[in-house]
């Protein structure tokens, strides 16, 4: 199978001659460098690889960002080269062997998925700010992103042809671009793997543009935004104000009977008239918001009933057990039913998008977009 490597590069030293001799030596004839706008004392090696066979050079007159680099050289595989099963993305700087790379590369060919190259963070020869970094946003990946990825920051990226285009499509011009892909991997529901590759750092990691403070705040600012576009925040919300909606109709109620009926059947009276009317706001805010259902509404309806009756009965259940087996005072109780209530506010949110608002397919085609 035909694969092209893709390296982007800005102002490099003879690093980048040996990343380019090392790929070639390894049997790998097909390579496309950028230079992303680099100054004149940093051409040489440009002018060395060039002259490589195999080699193509690709030139931003200004610097563009690591992003844009990475689009040129995918809008020129996809001009220039027919029959190719994928490329491959490398840095520059040669933290990635051509051993790595070939098997990255193989494991793409075989099972057609996008393959990231990890490296090992546990090992006490990596740089703290590399460690740090790279656990910190990883951890925000698994927490706001529902991703595991465990090497946020790797540069090397075996894509296959039919991922190119709508990788294309996504935002980002620099660094980000990189973390903006990865979300996209979801979204798109690109298939993908992880490969781990060996972790080498030159003079601890000097040579590289990533600017600690300006990248990292849109790294972080782009995993923010798309946390806030996400079913899981539009879910929250939703249900923060229908708690907000039940309590207010909750007091309304009471205050507007007080005087009328007796304070047992006021607060009964109260208790159902918010609940039902905070729930079907709930309902019809999950299904045209939050999970954006297309499906039946008298489905949808009478399965969120049912959710909703289990969750009500569970709520009262395990708080009576936990109650009368540790003997809780009305403190503990409270904070029982908290986090009782917590537990079942994510089991309903899975229950809800796997059950009561899931996609259904009709003659193959899928119905909720």
């Amino acid at each position: 199978m035909k694969n092209t490597i893709i390296v982007p590069s800005y102002n490099p030293d003879e690093k980048l001659i040996d990343v380019v001799n090392g790929l070639v030596n390894r049997g790998f004839d097909d390579i496309l460098v950028v230079d992303d706008g680099s100054d004149n004392n940093h051409k040489e090696p440009f002018k060395v690889v060039k002259e490589i066979k195999g080699v193509t050079l690709l030139v931003h007159e200004v610097n563009k960002g690591k992003g844009r680099a990475l689009k040129t050289a995918f809008e020129y595989f996809l001009a220039n080269r027919r029959g190719y099963s994928g490329v491959i993305t490398v840095d520059g700087d040669n933290q990635h062997k051509a051993e790595d790379v070939e098997r990255c590369l193989d494991l793409m060919n075989r099972e057609d998925v996008l393959v990231l190259g990890v490296r090992d963070f546990s090992k006490d020869d990596i740089p703290a700010r590399s460690k740090f970094g790279n656990n910190l946003t990883s951890g925000i990946f698994k927490t706001f992103c529902h991703l595991k990825i465990t090497d946020t920051q790797t540069g090397l990226r075996a894509i296959p042809t039919r991922f190119i285009k709508p990788l294309l499509e996504v935002s980002g011009e620099r660094y980000e671009y990189e973390t903006n892909m990865l979300l996209a991997m979801k979204s798109l529901e690109i298939p993908f793997k992880e490969l781990s590759i060996k972790t080498v750092y030159i003079d601890d990691n000097e040579s590289s543009h990533f600017n600690p403070i300006k990248d990292s705040i849109k790294i972080y600012k782009v995993i923010f935004a798309y946390f806030f576009r996400s079913k899981a925040f539009k879910y929250t919300l939703s249900s923060i104000t229908s708690w907000m909606i039940d309590n207010i109709l909750f007091n309304l109620i009471s205050f507007l009977l007080l005087g009328i009926l007796v304070v047992d059947a006021r607060i009964l009276i109260a208790t159902a008239t918010a609940r039902i009317c905070s729930s079907i706001y709930n309902y019809l805010v999950n299904k045209n918001l939050v999970f954006n259902s297309k499906n039946n509404g008298i489905k949808t309806f009478v399965r969120y009933y049912i959710l909703w009756l289990i969750i009500l009965c569970c709520s009262f259940v395990i708080v009576d057990v936990f109650v009368r087996m540790l003997n809780l005072n009305s403190f503990f109780t409270g904070l029982c039913k908290i986090i009782v209530d917590l537990c079942l506010f994510l089991a309903s949110y899975k229950a809800q998008k796997q059950w009561v608002f899931k996609k259904e397919e009709v003659n193959g085609e899928c119905i909720n977009e």
